[in-house]
């Protein structure tokens, strides 16, 4: 995938280069989007925070981390609390909050909803453009004051979740681990959002997710819990306990101990 950091005006400009240092990417003063000659793909800097854009002129909207506005506000307001499916598949009810480790972190916009609910999410992202999109989106969000309880509970890490796991000592083991792998699609009637398939572009997919969820078995006080889409297989190895299942997605639950039983 061929990359650049980007800037457009003179005051974002040595946040670009520090980043592009920190990614070992080119940087680009005031890269025009709609040529695909040069790059692909644009991380581009500005006062509105980290977007990754792609370039051409049938280009898709840029990807963001976003926790203020959009569809991350939208659930935020309207999600339906303990009663999504996500709350549900967590154990989350009564007084019950577990510390979660979210392994594959993304744009963390579960492991968000999971913090406004009132557990503390440990994240983790391996891949250092995503780490820096999701970066700039908790700090973006740091100016709005309703969002500061949800962002004190969330913390951020750039690692590779199996080997933090393989790694992990009995003190400092979460309650759950939360993973959500990215796979291969061969549905190509999935309707899939232009945004993302340039992210996944970008990204690639997760091709150690057996030993990834291996590892968060052995590592889990309680719980492990696995989204995926709908139809999609589970990942191979032990069966899931029980499964969650909404309209385009799942929950696989791996259930090693009752959650509040110690």
């Amino acid at each position: 995938m061929s990359l650049a950091v980007g800037w457009c005006v003179e005051a974002d400009r040595a946040q670009a280069e520090q980043l592009a240092e920190r990614l070992q990417l080119p940087v680009v003063a005031q890269p025009d989007l709609s040529c695909s000659e040069n790059w692909q793909q644009i991380l581009l800097v500005t006062d509105n925070g980290l977007s990754l854009c792609a370039t051409g002129r049938k280009r898709a909207g840029p990807v963001r981390a976003d926790f203020v506005g959009g569809a991350v506000a939208h659930r935020r307001q309207f999600g339906g609390g303990t009663g999504q499916l996500i709350a549900k598949a967590c154990g989350i009810k009564g007084g019950i909050r577990p510390r979660i480790l979210d392994a594959t972190a993304g744009l963390g916009r579960d492991a968000f909803v999971l913090a406004s609910l009132g557990c503390q999410v440990h994240l983790l992202e391996r891949s250092p453009v995503v780490h820096a999109l999701l970066a700039s989106g908790l700090e973006q969000a740091e100016s709005v004051v309703e969002l500061a309880d949800t962002l004190a509970r969330m913390t951020l890490e750039q690692a590779d979740g199996r080997a933090w796991l393989e790694q992990c000592t009995p003190e400092c083991a979460p309650d759950l681990v939360y993973l959500d792998p990215m796979f291969p699609h061969t549905d190509k009637k999935a309707q899939v959002k232009k945004e993302m398939l340039a992210f996944r572009d970008l990204v690639g997919y997760d091709s150690d997710d057996r030993e990834l969820l291996a590892a968060a078995l052995q590592v889990a006080r309680y719980r492990v819990v696995v989204k995926r889409a709908r139809k999609a297989p589970a990942i191979e190895g032990m069966a899931p306990t029980y499964t969650v299942e909404g309209k385009s997605s799942r929950y696989d639950i791996y259930a090693l101990k009752a959650l509040g039983s110690d």
